[in-house]
């Protein structure tokens, strides 16, 4: 059985959410949450979050299942809106600043 769960509208760019994907990617559901406590990045916090939904999510489907019996079949991380802001700068002019979004999506399984 599969479950997925998303996480939208992140303000993280999505190059460096997944560089932490990359690291729990085909780990179990412990061993994921274990890597991503001690992984000091913003992006980290944002997969723990999602993870912890998407277990929740295989619990209320499945009563009877394990967290040791999850494990990580798919992590991606899309490109989100972006949104464009000005910084001034020198002789009156403005450089524009992208903040860019992301949206993270993991799926679990059993199988």
């Amino acid at each position: 059985m599969e479950t997925k769960s998303t996480g939208k509208f992140l303000l993280s760019a999505p190059r460096k959410i997944r560089l932490v994907a990359d690291e729990i990617r085909g780990y179990s559901y412990p061993e994921a949450m274990d890597i991503l406590r001690f992984i000091p990045r913003k992006g980290s916090r944002y997969i723990e979050s999602v993870l912890k939904t998407a277990r929740s999510n295989a619990v209320s489907l499945q009563k009877d299942l394990r967290e040791e019996d999850l494990y990580i079949k798919k992590v991606y991380v899309d490109m989100g809106p972006t949104l464009k802001r000005f910084r001034p700068r020198a002789r009156g002019r403005g450089m524009r600043r992208l903040k860019r979004m992301s949206h993270i999506t993991i799926v679990l399984s059993n199988e």
